[in-house]
């Protein structure tokens, strides 16, 4: 192993176990993400260019090499153009940190800069209509202990507009119990934390879920809001559990609502609850920090999203224009002007 893939080594070393959990405070998810991108470039590099481990420099992070394996990804692997720019981003990321680290190598980072990314099919974004939302929540039999938690969980989660997970990651201790102003803490993409407000009715049924799941729960501050019970011991619920009961529910609440959509899913309601609050009036600036988004770019997606919103812009602008009626362009007696735009004069 000659000296330049040692320092690599390094390199890469000090950019997974330091820079991107440490100091970007990535997630382990993400940082695993990075980690796929870069074993799947290594063996680009191994089977196309005959590059082994052992061989590999930075001279190899190239724009040509990036852009033959973005390529490669695409054609052999088929990979989706999102997943295409996912790991062009991870390959990027590393090229910019190890300019910061050795200044001569910074042209590497502005070849990848130039690198464009692909494009592909625009995002949709499946939200439910008021009505909708309505017939779904009440499709659970709350008389039932475990209907009455699951109909709790999705109340929840829309007036919150959390991810799943961030909603099986709940924990007593994030609730805080103030009358006025009730509000519990999500914990997001990347470990951030934020806080979300509870709507009043939201926060009742929040009392009558606590009596009758956590009756001790200002003892047990540490407990999951939301479990499962397996021989007597309490297990954090999973997205599985979440995603078969929405699934159930979205099948019934279809046959009275044909407008639901054929697969109702669990993140639907964050979507649902985001199209909302913008139609409201809620600006996207905090929009997206109540989303818990890293950035009020990808908040947009709910913008372009809400055609509901555009057309009833148009409808405004175009009310008070008087549109002329057509007239035809000849008397419909007029026989020879008819047969001259016929070309038979």
């Amino acid at each position: 192993m000659n000296k330049e893939t040692v320092e690599l080594t390094k390199r890469l070393r000090d950019f997974f176990q330091i820079y991107l959990p440490k100091q970007k405070c990535y997630s382990e998810n993400t940082v695993t993400s990075y980690k796929y991108a870069f074993n799947l470039f290594f063996d680009f590099l191994n089977s196309r260019k005959g590059i082994g481990m052992t061989k590999i420099t930075m001279d190899c992070f190239s724009g040509e090499s990036v852009s033959e394996f973005m390529e490669w990804l695409s054609r052999e692997r088929n990979n989706s153009a999102s997943t295409c720019n996912q790991r062009l981003m991870a390959l990027r990321s590393f090229a910019k940190y190890n300019g910061t680290k050795d200044f001569s190598q910074f042209s590497l980072y502005a070849e990848m800069k130039s690198i464009p990314t692909k494009k592909g099919r625009p995002k949709t974004v499946e939200f439910l209509s008021e009505s909708a939302l309505e017939i779904l929540l009440k499709q659970p039999n709350a008389k039932k202990i475990s209907e009455m938690r699951n109909q709790f969980f999705m109340i929840l989660m829309y007036d919150t507009a959390a991810r799943c997970q961030e909603m099986l990651d709940i924990r007593i201790k994030d609730i805080c119990f103030n009358e006025k102003t009730p509000y519990l803490y999500l914990t997001g993409k990347g470990s951030k934390t934020r806080s979300v407000p509870m709507m009043d009715a939201t926060y009742r049924h929040l009392l009558k879920y606590l009596e009758k799941f956590h009756p001790d729960y200002k003892k047990n501050t540490d407990e999951f809001l939301f479990y499962i019970t397996t021989h007597g011991i309490r297990h954090q619920m999973s997205q599985d559990t979440v995603e078969v009961f929405m699934k159930r529910y979205g099948k019934t609440a279809k046959l009275i609502c044909p407008d639901l959509p054929d697969k109702v899913h669990p993140h639907q309601l964050r979507h649902t609850r985001a199209i909302h609050l913008y139609r409201s009036g809620m600006p996207l600036s905090i929009l997206s920090e109540f989303l818990g988004h890293c950035s009020e770019e990808t908040t947009r997606i709910y913008a372009y999203a809400d055609t509901e919103m555009k057309r009833e812009a148009i409808n405004k602008a175009t009310a008070d224009i008087a549109v002329p009626e057509e007239k035809p362009i000849w008397d419909e007696t007029d026989e020879e002007t008819f047969r001259k735009l016929a070309g038979l004069r």
